[in-house]
């Protein structure tokens, strides 16, 4: 399955939830909740770029697999981690810098929509885009 595309966020499960959990305040979560996000993916053997664009911002992500590096959330939780791929599935497993717990994202392609699935102290959330 290819990752690379232009996506856009069409639908959330959970979402909120899993961003209280996360310790994100309720007026961020409401408008984290219709941020439009949309994700531009290019693979090029072990490294990827994503660009990512929202209401909140908009910036670009390299990275190689298996390569740990740091990453910023929209809301400033600051993160350590890497991607693999494992099978199908790009798999993230990054620890939050404030207090060493681990968040776990998988990106998949299922029905030719990009599953994001989000797990933090046993709070799973998803967010489901569609291609543009």
């Amino acid at each position: 399955m290819t990752f690379n595309g232009s996506w856009k966020v069409d639908r959330n499960e959970n979402y909120d939830k899993f961003m209280e959990k996360m310790g994100i305040n309720v007026v961020k979560r409401k408008l984290a909740a219709h941020d439009n996000l949309k994700l531009t993916i290019t693979q090029e053997g072990n490294k990827f770029t994503v660009k990512e664009s929202s209401v909140f911002r908009t910036i670009e992500v390299v990275f190689e697999l298996g390569v740990t590096f740091n990453y910023s959330l929209a809301d400033g939780t600051e993160l350590s981690g890497s991607w693999n791929l494992e099978g199908d599935k790009l798999v993230g497993k990054f620890k939050r810098v404030d207090n060493g717990k681990e968040l776990t994202t998988v990106r998949e392609i299922i029905d030719n929509e990009l599953i994001h699935t989000y797990t933090y102290e046993g709070v799973q959330a998803k967010r489901i885009f569609k291609r543009e």
